[in-house]
């Protein structure tokens, strides 16, 4: 490994370390994309339903306040929904609401506390719970709990949640009730309940969650039992109410595991309250009633991790549902050590990757280390019910790569700019790719290889010069090479140079190109069809170009002198295309290749245009007429000019300028391509060009 290469792995380090610093610090975004994760999994696959647990929810709908009235409802409502409870057999009824003012229908009606008196006395006859609830403006809670709590290995009290000013049920609803618990449900990011607190610290008493405590009463416990490790300040480890042991976080927390309940979770309280209630007894005997709200103006809608907008109430059924069939998810305390560990090997896989073997492959080794992780997130969640994050693993390796990466684009950019920088005066900017990539390019010589070569003039560049400025002739220039180039290249073609108005082409060179002749024909075709849209848009006189190309033998390479040299080509090939195309403006043609052009592209349409006398050359080359492309060659009037376009050539091969098939060759070509009466009015001169040679 060089001198760069310890470069690169002293750079991965640093941005290694700098993103296992920002793991442990763990900011708020950190954080939250961590929790953002956890939903995903639960998305991807929510708790699947118990059998038969008997969990019932009562629920204040928008149709119970419709038929009972708004709310707060009397408190002699509520005494007869808790006695009807208590007579259809629950095990435990849960109030998810605060009854912390006196009944405001009774002081109305001059009644004093009576319906007060009367909820106390439904309550006292049941298995009641009441609520209490966090309150930042209230004063501490006066009440104490109704159960009592044993704690096992450490002191425990620290580490829970400090209740704070609360909201509490008034004293004599809470005398009466069986249970107390808290239906506050913690501080959830973004709205979302995904944890919830068992157990709560008021000085040294502590107070259940609302569920817990139904739990508790359901099964005539008397004791809560707090499992926590050794010393003061330990952290809690689980909750166990009776046979049920529940795993916690360090606070005694529990990760909540949503499903989605279905419609017969809920019974509607104007049921409850209705003639008909005691048909509801298999419903509610025996099971843990939670009474709360759903309807949208009583303000108790939470966010679920599932992305639904939940009762708050049926938060704590979901936390009960979990105790009773076992259904837990943990993030141990090791869990984001593992995950800092994890990260930091894998960041130095992806480092050594790039270095070693380059971005491909790096990015390969990123994304298997990536996927590597969500598969391990996803196993430890589905299988042992462990949450492990994926998320900072993805955005770890991603920002990893992506630094690796440019770091080596910046290394190799900088010797990049270097070499064009050196050599940018020698050489063409289409050779310096493969300058950069093959050091040996820069010596003089070349290759004799099969190449095909084009040449493009304009035709009325005199009188277009005549008639412009230089600037605006600069500028017609530059639009007219611009859109020119443009298909040269589209067609794999290296531009040789511009010329003043003449552009040279060629293609096999400097890199192997596949069936070259048509690629070349092709742009040619599209260099016609470009300055079609230029002269179109131009409002002027149309521009003309004649092309002529030719396939054969060339010596291409370095030519010149060890200061200053071209990549370019030369030999008998390069002169027949610049030849043929000077002939374009006799043989009434914009476009003339060879025969052994014409061969390798046999899918287009070409048309015999006879053997042309080359300056500078002995003999004549046959030379063939680039019509169009695979489309028109098909087309019934191609076919049928071909065909008159053959007798055509027998009548001026014998000397018949006034061949009847001429006449046939002007009709047929207005039906093919008007640019082609030029063509056959100029056959009538060249005799000579189609006469027989022995």
């Amino acid at each position: 490994m060089g001198k760069r290469g310890w470069a690169a792995l002293v750079f991965g380090l640093i941005v290694i370390i700098a993103l296992t610093l920002l793991r442990a610090a763990d900011p708020y975004p950190v954080q939250m994309a961590r929790e953002t994760s956890f939903d995903a999994l639960q998305q991807l696959r929510p708790r699947e339903a118990p059998p038969g647990l008997p969990i019932r929810i009562i629920d204040i709908d928008e149709n119970s306040l419709a038929a009972i009235g708004q709310w707060p409802w009397p408190r002699n409502t509520m005494a007869e929904l808790a006695e009807r409870l208590t007579e259809l057999g629950a095990a435990a009824i849960a109030f998810d609401m605060l009854f912390s003012e006196p009944d405001r229908l009774s002081a109305m009606a001059g009644q004093g506390g009576d319906n007060d008196a009367r909820f106390a006395q439904a309550l006292a006859g049941g298995p009641t719970i009441l609520s209490l609830s966090q309150s930042v403006r209230a004063r501490p809670s006066t009440l104490v709990p109704k159960g009592g709590l044993a704690m096992t290995g450490g002191d425990t009290l620290a580490s829970l949640p400090e209740l704070g000013g609360t909201a509490q049920p008034l004293a004599v609803l809470a005398d009466a009730a069986t249970g107390l618990g808290i239906a506050s449900l913690g501080q959830g990011e973004a709205g979302i309940a995904r944890r919830l607190p068992l157990l709560w610290r008021k000085d040294s008493a502590v107070f259940p969650a609302l569920g817990i405590e139904a739990l508790r009463v359901a099964m005539g416990e008397t004791t809560l039992v707090v499992l926590g490790g050794a010393g003061d300040g330990a952290a809690v480890e689980s909750v166990r109410v009776g046979d049920f042991s529940v795993p916690t976080g360090p606070s005694g927390d529990m990760w909540l595991y949503y499903r989605r309940f279905p419609a017969e979770m809920y019974l509607p309280a104007e049921s409850v309250l209705g003639q008909d209630y005691q048909t509801l007894a298999p419903l509610v005997s025996g099971h843990i009633v939670l009474v709360g709200t759903s309807a949208s103006g009583l303000l108790d809608i939470r966010a679920s991790t599932l992305g639904e907008a939940v009762p708050g109430v049926s938060i704590h059924a979901q936390a009960l549902e979990q105790i009773l069939s076992g259904s837990f998810l943990d993030r141990a305390d090791w869990v984001g050590g593992l995950e800092i560990v994890s990260f930091a090997l894998s960041g130095l896989a992806i480092v050594l990757a790039v270095i070693v073997t380059g971005p491909i492959i790096g990015l390969m080794v990123s994304l298997l280390v990536a996927a590597g992780q969500v598969g391990v997130s996803w196993w430890a969640f589905t299988g042992p019910g462990l949450l492990i994050d994926p998320s900072f693993a993805l955005f770890g390796a991603l920002v990893l790569y992506a630094a690796m990466a440019f770091f080596r684009f910046a290394v190799t950019d900088a010797d990049r700019r270097r070499i064009r920088r050196a050599f940018a005066h020698y050489v063409e900017p289409s050779l310096l790719s493969r300058i950069e990539a093959d050091g040996n390019l820069l010596k003089l010589g070349g290759d004799v290889r099969e190449l095909t070569v084009m040449f493009s003039d304009v035709r009325n560049f005199s009188a277009l010069a005549e008639r412009s400025s230089p600037s605006e002739l600069v500028a017609i220039l530059n639009r007219l090479f611009a859109a020119l180039g443009a298909a040269i290249v589209k067609e794999l073609g290296t531009i040789d140079k511009f010329m003043g108005d003449a552009v040279m082409a060629f293609w096999n060179a400097p890199v192997d190109v596949d069936r070259h002749a048509l690629h070349a024909c092709r742009a040619a075709l599209s260099m016609r069809a470009a300055l079609e849209t230029l002269n179109a848009e131009a409002g002027r006189e149309p521009i003309a170009i004649g092309i002529g190309i030719a396939t054969g033998a060339a010596l291409v390479g370095n030519m010149g002198f060890e200061q200053r040299f071209d990549y370019s080509c030369i030999g008998d090939t390069v002169n027949v295309a610049s030849r043929i195309e000077g002939a374009c403006k006799s043989v009434g043609h914009e476009i003339l290749v060879t025969e052994a052009t014409a061969k390798q592209a046999p899918e287009l349409a070409f048309l015999d245009a006879g053997a042309v006398t080359l300056k500078g050359m002995s003999g004549r080359e046959p030379i063939l007429l680039l019509v169009g492309d695979s489309e028109l060659r098909d087309s019934p009037a191609f076919i049928a000019l071909k065909t008159a376009h053959q007798a055509m050539l027998l009548d001026l091969a014998n000397g018949l300028a006034g061949s009847p098939a001429l006449d046939d060759c002007l009709r047929l070509a207005l039906q093919v391509d008007g640019r082609l009466v030029s063509f056959y009015a100029a056959c009538r001169h060249r005799l000579d060009d189609f006469a027989r040679r022995t």
